[in-house]
């Protein structure tokens, strides 16, 4: 008997193909911002494999959005090689989406007028230390208003370049996660304190990104369902912002979690690339700051299968909004649990970088499990010329 995992589904204004969502992983193919034709042949090669929709990751909204140089930023140059990619991907009969982001304070490029990146507090910036920038500020009520409206534009721009979805990045400890996370988000003015004000720039965020889009596009959100460190986002206020998402008419919400700058890897959990990070780094001093801090700032996180089913199954019964289950779902098994413990969709993120035909071997009957080994070296590979398996390196 076919499996549910195979049928239709409905997504807002759209109708996939099949259940199965390429989530946003950094793939490292867009030098001074514009995609790359790297970043074409790797959406593409997971298109013809069968998921129903792929999504781009991190879109940078504007160039102050970036967390590091060659990061994809939406401009008004890059849209004509984003027509080409969702071109692409329509060709081979799957859907489109792309992930708009914020760094905030994630960040190591300084801004057009010399200054260091904002956030919402007066913070740390570990990530920026090394490239002498280790404070950042607080944001303005100037700024805030300044994201809200590149979100917008990015909007406009990415349906202008034939994307069928936007998926806002609410989770992972960029900007929106920071304002959400009561640990990042200190402000004692209208957009902090409160679940309420902490929720007020993403929802800002969502309204200008409908306005601009219309209705033609489903609106995703990607949200942490915990931060994974003590006094960050824990399940009771992530229910809570699903809650006002759905009240707000979001089309999905991808369920997620960890802090880039804290827990990087509560999301990746399985093994910990250090050696393969310290190789890659851009410059002698963070190759030191690396091999200094990295064993202690980058956690491991044992991998067991679906991790992040328990936090989920809780979100399942606080909402009816579609969601989308990811993390650790490597096997066929894994995406029918999910369609029975009534997810709407499930994404894979490494299991598709594995292997990229993974859903069409498994809808023939011809595969019941990803190759992947959750060894988390792919990510390493973003700094080497594009993500990839390195399980293909180690076969040629």
């Amino acid at each position: 008997m076919p499996s549910v995992v195979f049928d239709p589904g409905r997504l807002g204004p759209l109708t996939l193909r099949n259940r199965v969502i390429k989530t946003a992983t950094n793939e490292g193919c867009s030098p001074g911002g514009v995609p790359s034709d790297g970043l074409l042949a790797f959406h593409r090669a997971v298109a013809a494999g069968g998921v129903g929709m792929t999504t781009v990751a991190y879109c940078a909204v504007s160039p102050t959005a970036r967390t590091f140089v060659d990061q994809l930023t939406m401009t008004r140059t890059a849209v004509a090689r984003l027509q080409t990619l969702t071109r692409a991907v329509h060709e081979e009969g799957a859907a489109a989406s792309i992930q708009l982001s914020h760094a905030g304070f994630f960040s190591k490029l300084r801004r057009p007028d010399g200054g260091v990146p904002r956030g919402p507090s007066l913070t740390f910036n570990a990530y920026g230390s090394a490239a002498g920038m280790p404070i950042a500020r607080a944001m303005t009520e100037d700024d805030i208003g300044a994201v809200v409206e590149d979100f917008g534009d990015a909007a406009a721009l990415a349906v202008e370049s034939g994307f069928d979805a936007i998926e806002l990045h609410l989770g992972h400890g960029y900007l929106l996660s920071q304002f959400l996370s009561p640990a990042t988000n200190r402000r004692r003015d209208r957009w902090g304190g409160s679940l309420e004000n902490r929720l007020r720039l993403p929802l800002a965020v969502l309204d200008r990104v409908r306005a601009r889009a219309g209705n033609r596009v489903a609106i995703l959100a990607k949200t942490n369902l915990r931060d994974g460190f003590r006094g960050g986002l824990e399940l009771a206020d992530a229910v809570g912002v699903a809650q006002a998402l759905e009240r707000a008419g979001i089309d999905a919400i991808v369920l997620s979690g960890g802090f880039t700058s804290r827990t990087p890897f509560f999301l990746l959990r399985g093994g910990r690339p250090l050696a393969g990070m310290i190789a890659a780094a851009p410059s002698r001093l963070h190759r030191t700051m690396l091999r200094l801090f990295g064993p202690v700032a980058m956690r491991a996180y044992p991998f067991h299968e679906m991790f992040f089913l328990p936090e989920a199954r809780a979100m399942r019964r606080a909402v009816r909004v579609p969601l989308v289950l990811l993390g650790g779902l490597l096997s066929l098994e894994n995406l029918e649990t999910a369609m029975r413990e009534g997810f709407d969709f499930v994404a894979m993120g490494r299991a598709l970088i594995a292997d990229p035909d993974l859903v069409t071997r498994m809808a023939n009957g011809a595969a019941t499990r990803s190759r992947c080994i959750s060894c988390n070296e792919c990510i390493v590979e973003m700094d080497r010329g594009g993500t990839r398996c390195v399980l293909d390196a180690a076969q040629s």
